[in-house]
């Protein structure tokens, strides 16, 4: 027999947005003490009033508690319940303070004045036709978000994404969830094919039913790119397909078929023409990595065969002139890799941290600018194109920004018909740059240009699919120039050198040379929970007291995986709590945010020009507008609240999402916890991140393990059989 309860919510302990489960504080009359509830609820506001039913149930940590199987919401009757009410976030434009003010001037009436004549509020001191204006749309659709979300919730879907999905398809969502629930999964951020399938099952939708093929296909491919691959073999594709939606495999046939007649995806013989594959006879492809890789062979052999707008020069003279003018003498690689510029279209410049590439690319600008040529510098991230211009006194781009992507007019501006203005491109760290971005780079290269890629092919491949570095150097088709000789300054830095023994296989020593910088460490603990505590203490004092780093701004920690006791989500969580204990934050998609968090963009957000593994620190939390400021690089940018899963802590990141970064500091857990991302090139990228202090904590065990594991994991991709043509 269930209970029942009303009550009055007090304040909220807990909500996660993605699920709705909540943990709250209830008023309910004749009782002196709040009681606990718990359940999934929508949207839950302090003030609002649920009449509930479910069961008593006794935690052995938190004690009684009411377990909610149903509920109703109600409006508040009293003036504080509505004042407490209206101030809890509920209405975007009325915070705490408006609040008061507007339910001291209305009273029991507030509700009534904001249903039915909204106008009225313009007495109240602070309330002008434009915040009318907000509250009134506000109002209106947080009623007609609660429709949304009363239909969601009984479908399994939390108010977080029952607001986004709100957002996308307004009125018209109910219907468009009832028609094809699968759309959620490609529409919009955050929900995944698992939870459309869900609502699915939910609304009816057969196992087997041609929508959820069609979904489950391009979800398994879409999971795929996210693991690197610009396709898969047919026949293990299908098998995938089969293991995660439990169908016979002539169904997933017939939907393979279907969606390669509306070009959704491209299947390719790969015994044409291209002998190499022998495993399967058949490649799958979203059409987006489809077109982008064909377009990268053809545009690249383009430009390679295109002439030149710079005029002959005397590439020996030139050599000679810009050591003198640098005051610098030239290695022999160093010099083969400016006159390999100097005469070529396009090449790669590659190599270790200490073997000169920023020498190379200053001495190539220096000879280039001499004759008078247009030049454009750029980087995949914010970061790189910062450290280029301080390291060659050249303004450079993201390529982003370079390429000039417009959310409004839904694409990159820069391409074939408005190239970029330029006689020389060069752009650094582009072992970063996938395939998609390769692709829009290349459309607007003119064909006159010469087109310089810098980058270390030893690093982790692109976060995005393909290995463009890579399979341009193997392809053959264009000049590479590799240094591998590490200079005098360089060879002080143990991190350098630890680097390169790393690369070559061999478990660093730790112990620094004659005439080397005592600045690589690595410190043994055995357990998690003991490396965990010292990271805390490392990061908080330890570094900070000996070395003058902020713990902040200066340090960061990075690791191999996501999950675990130093995953980068428990990491976040402790090290949040350790350098910012402060209580002024919100929550939401179960996570807490508050003011001075150091904080990472997770998406590509054109509309406000922040990209994936661009890192801020919070500003500023408004409730009463239900935006968050954050500083990026000093630049302001506000989020809605809906909008906060695009961000998560940055405390810890993961040595993937560094890439392109350096830090003054790195501190990096190594474990046997983290087996399966124990190897060779992660370990490397992780430690040439730090620029003057690398503090590696965990077991000798794990770092030979990863030191020793050359076996990177393979990506599928043809780029480089296409590019010889």
């Amino acid at each position: 027999m269930l209970a029942e309860l009303q009550g009055q919510i007090e304040r909220i302990t807990f909500t996660n947005e993605e699920n709705g489960f909540t943990i709250a504080k209830v008023k309910v009359p004749g009782r002196q003490d709040l009681v606990c509830v718990i359940g999934n609820l929508m949207a839950p506001m302090a003030g609002e009033i649920l009449k509930m039913q479910g069961e008593w149930t006794n935690h052995p940590k938190f004690g009684e508690q009411f377990k909610i199987a149903c509920y109703k919401s109600m409006v508040p009757a009293s003036v504080a319940g509505i004042q407490r009410y209206l101030g809890s976030g509920l209405i975007k434009g009325i915070g705490p303070v408006m609040a008061k003010r507007i339910v001291k001037k209305f009273g029991k009436d507030t509700l009534d004045v904001i249903e039915a004549d909204v106008e009225k509020l313009s007495v109240v001191e602070g309330i002008g036709a434009k915040r009318i204006r907000m509250i009134k749309r506000a109002w209106a659709e947080q009623k007609e978000i609660r429709e949304v979300m009363i239909f969601l919730q009984s479908h399994g879907v939390g108010s977080g994404y029952a607001t986004k999905i709100f957002k996308q398809y307004g009125n018209e969502a109910i219907q468009v969830v009832k028609e094809n629930p699968y759309r959620l999964a490609t529409d919009i951020f955050g929900i995944g094919f698992v939870t459309a399938d869900r609502i699915a099952e939910k609304l009816g939708f057969a196992k087997d039913c041609e929508f959820r093929a069609r979904a489950g296909i391009l979800y398994v491919l879409h999971q795929l790119s996210d693991e690197g691959h610009v396709y898969y073999p047919y026949q293990p594709l299908i098998e995938k397909c089969r293991e995660i939606l439990q169908i016979d495999r002539e169904v997933i046939v017939k939907a393979f078929g279907s969606i390669a007649l509306e070009d959704l995806i491209v299947i390719e013989d790969l015994n044409d023409g291209f002998e190499n594959f022998q495993e399967n006879n058949k490649a799958v492809y979203l059409a987006k990595f489809h077109l982008s890789e064909t377009s990268i062979a053809r545009r690249l052999r383009l430009l390679l065969n295109s002439l030149r707008s710079l005029r002959q020069i005397d590439v020996d003279k030139a050599l000679g002139w810009v050591q003198e003018k640098l005051g610098i003498t030239l290695a022999q690689k160093q010099a083969e890799a400016v006159k390999t510029a100097c005469g070529s279209k396009v090449m790669v410049l590659t190599g270790r941290p200490g073997t000169g590439k920023t020498t190379i690319i200053n001495c190539i600008l220096k000879i280039f600018q001499a004759l008078g040529v247009s030049i454009l510098l750029g980087a995949p991230t914010g970061r790189a194109a910062k450290r280029m211009s301080e390291a060659t006194g050249y303004e450079s781009k993201t390529l982003h920004r370079l390429l000039e992507f417009s959310p409004k007019k839904a694409g990159f501006q820069k391409n074939e018909q408005h190239p970029l203005d330029c006689d020389l491109l060069i752009v650094d760290e582009f072992s970063m740059v996938d395939c998609i971005l390769m692709h829009h780079l290349l459309k607007a290269i003119p064909p006159h240009a010469t087109f310089i890629m810098v980058g270390d092919v030893n690093q982790l491949p692109s976060v995005g699919a393909g290995n463009v570095l890579n399979d341009v150097i193997s392809s053959g088709t264009v000049p590479v120039v590799v240094l591998n000789e590490i200079f005098r300054q360089a060879r002080q830095s143990s991190i350098i050198v630890a680097a390169h023994k790393i690369n070559s296989g061999i478990v660093p020593s730790f112990r620094p040379s004659e005439g080397e910088l005592n600045d690589f460490f690595f410190i043994h603990k055995e357990e998690p929970e003991e490396i965990l505590e010292l990271i805390l203490e490392l990061v908080k004092n330890r570094i900070p007291d000996r070395f003058g780093y902020d713990p902040v701004d200066d340090i960061q920690v990075l690791t191999p995986m996501h999950k675990g006791t130093v995953g980068a989500g428990n990491l976040n969580a402790r090290l949040q709590d350790t350098l910012n204990p402060s209580a002024n934050g919100i929550s939401r998609w179960g996570r807490n945010f508050r003011v001075r968090d150091k904080v990472m963009q997770i998406k590509n957000n054109y509309d406000k020009e922040v990209f994936n593994g661009d890192i801020g620190r919070i500003t500023g939390i408004d409730e009463e507008a239900q935006e968050l400021k954050i500083s990026f690089d000093g630049r302001q940018v506000d989020y809605d609240f809906t909008d906060l899963d695009q961000v998560v802590l940055a405390y810890a990141v993961s040595v993937h999402k560094a890439q392109g970064s350096q830090y003054p500091a790195v501190v990096i857990p190594v474990h046997t916890q983290h087996y399966m991302l124990l190897q060779r090139n992660l370990i490397y990228t992780g430690i040439t991140r730090g620029r003057k202090l690398v503090v590696m904590v965990g077991t000798p065990k794990a770092l030979a393990i990863a030191v020793k594991n050359d076996k990177t994991l393979k990506r599928y991709t043809r780029l480089a059989e296409r590019l010889p043509g």
